[in-house]
């Protein structure tokens, strides 16, 4: 990676600000790696609770970083609540808009005038911190924005503002939230072709003209505007039309991804800045030894991410489900799964399927995708997965929750024909169902075959040095963050 290395006297500096949730802070880290090997000198900005939990499960020493990469941390604004897990979003959202600033530009200003690093000289930040564009127009340095949704998902977001201009949102009460509602055709997002209302990110469901969520949307994607360019966690030959229509209404729009295999082919895994993780978890390493003692395509993953929560009658159906199907499963329980207790599995499930399931707290889940034991994939489709799923060529049942899990959903199933859907009020006998089919059916081998075309297509994306994502990234890099003058030209 040598040729990278920037040779001036004085290194380029990177600020990079993600989103404080887990499925932000991954692909933030992969972009400030990637940053990094080619010579930048890397500031990565957690919040303090998070920083801190980064600490409880990476041990005391992860943060110390290398002599140019530090981990540094603002305050977002929140009672401390002494839980481990992600913090409540829309409060999230709210505080880190009121209150992220001050502390923010308080750090910028102690590294400008430190001796020991070289000054700021460009800023990439998630697309949901956008109070970091206030300090780059007056440090007169790029900002590059990072959207860590689908194209997609994003697209759908930077039309919240006609929703509500149309009077499909908020709707009157909850009443209005039909199934006749809910299939209303949205035929006006362009690009985006045979959707219904449904399929939109969920904040859109809601009744209060106020909504925390709808209105911190339509100000971040409004307020996108202002960057120097858009990178997006995506690769072109999947989302192209789509790219193509937003690159009319935005800043350039850089698709990059995707990131985790651009960084495994970049970044050997046991030098320093290869083991710099970011789950704010502990990762349990124990079901790689499982997992080697099973046949190919053969064990179901279950991960629902970082943030989904489900009730106890949910798991339950879950459970049963995967049990009915007399299938080998993977399945991720985080502590804080059921929302307000613990994840309990009935113990009659856990004694019927005692010798063919593994369950575990939290895993690398682009390594377990990428086993060859993995057959199929229970998700609850937040982007990292279903991109980390496309990426290994491994099929999905989807089972949306939140945000725009709904949009990736829709086009998983539809667009990209590698997903089916399972209702939102989870019956086992469906469960038991779409998962057969997914393992055994048919379609299930339509679409593991799908799968492994979508895997091509990525690694021909992020393949050195010509892939389009490696493209994308390089003109980030010479283009934007170390040019001289922002981008302002497309305002």
């Amino acid at each position: 990676m040598g040729s990278h290395v920037v040779c001036n006297a004085q290194k380029p500096h990177v600020v990079c600000v993600p989103y404080p949730a887990q499925g932000h802070i991954n692909p933030m880290l992969k972009v400030a790696k990637l940053l990094h090997v080619r010579g930048f000198h890397v500031t990565f900005v957690n919040t303090v609770y998070n920083h801190n939990r980064l600490l409880q499960s990476r041990g005391a020493n992860a943060l110390d970083g290398l002599p140019s990469f530090r981990f540094e941390c603002i305050p977002d604004g929140l009672p401390e609540n002494g839980v481990d897990a992600t913090q409540d979003i829309p409060a999230l959202c709210e505080s880190t808009m009121k209150n992220c600033l001050v502390p923010f530009k308080k750090l910028l200003q102690q590294i400008n005038t430190s001796e020991d690093v070289p000054p700021v000289s460009c800023i990439v930040s998630d697309g949901s911190m956008s109070f970091t564009l206030d300090v780059v127009e007056e440090l007169g340095v790029p900002e590059v924005i990072f959207w860590t949704p689908s194209a997609c998902g994003f697209m759908a977001y930077l039309h919240f503002y006609l929703f509500i201009e149309k009077g499909l949102c908020p709707v009157k009460d909850e009443s209005c939230l039909t199934k006749e509602y809910l299939d209303t055709v949205i035929d006006w997002i362009p690009s985006m072709k045979n959707l219904k209302l449904k399929d939109i990110p969920s904040f859109i469901r809601t009744t209060n003209p106020n909504d925390i969520m709808l209105n911190f949307i339509v100000r971040e994607t409004c307020r996108a505007k202002r960057a120097s360019a858009i990178i997006l966690n995506t690769f072109d030959d999947l989302e192209h039309d789509i790219i193509r229509s937003m690159q009319s209404i935005l800043p350039p729009v850089y698709p990059i991804g995707p990131l985790h295999l651009l960084v495994n082919r970049e970044i050997e895994e046991d030098s320093e800045i290869g083991r710099m993780g970011s789950n704010l978890w502990k990762e349990e390493t124990e079901c790689f030894d499982w997992l080697d003692t099973k046949a190919p395509n053969s064990i179901v993953y279950v991960n629902f991410g970082s943030i989904t929560t489900m009730t106890t009658t949910q798991l339950v159906e879950f459970a049963w489900g995967l049990a009915a199907t007399g299938k080998e499963f993977l399945w991720v329980m985080r502590p804080d799964l059921v929302a307000g207790e613990g994840a309990v599995i009935p113990s009659e499930v856990l004694a019927e399927t005692a010798d063919r399931r593994m369950l575990t707290s939290w895993c690398p889940q682009e390594k377990v995708l990428s086993h060859p034991a993995i057959g199929g994939f229970l998700t609850h489709c937040g982007w990292n997965s279903t991109l980390e799923s496309l990426s290994c060529g491994v099929p999905m049942v989807c089972w949306p929750f939140f945000a725009e899990q709904q949009t990736n959903c829709k086009f998983s199933c539809d667009e990209w024909e590698v997903g089916i859907e399972i209702g939102g009020d989870v019956k086992r006998e469906e469960v038991e169902a779409v998962v057969r089919e997914l393992m055994d059916g048919e379609k299930g081998k339509k679409m593991r075959e799908k799968a492994e075309e979508w895997q091509r297509l990525a690694e021909k994306a992020t393949e050195l040095p010509c892939g389009s994502s490696v493209i994308g990234f390089e003109t980030i890099v010479n283009k934007v963050l170390l040019g001289k003058i922002p981008n302002t030209d497309h305002n």
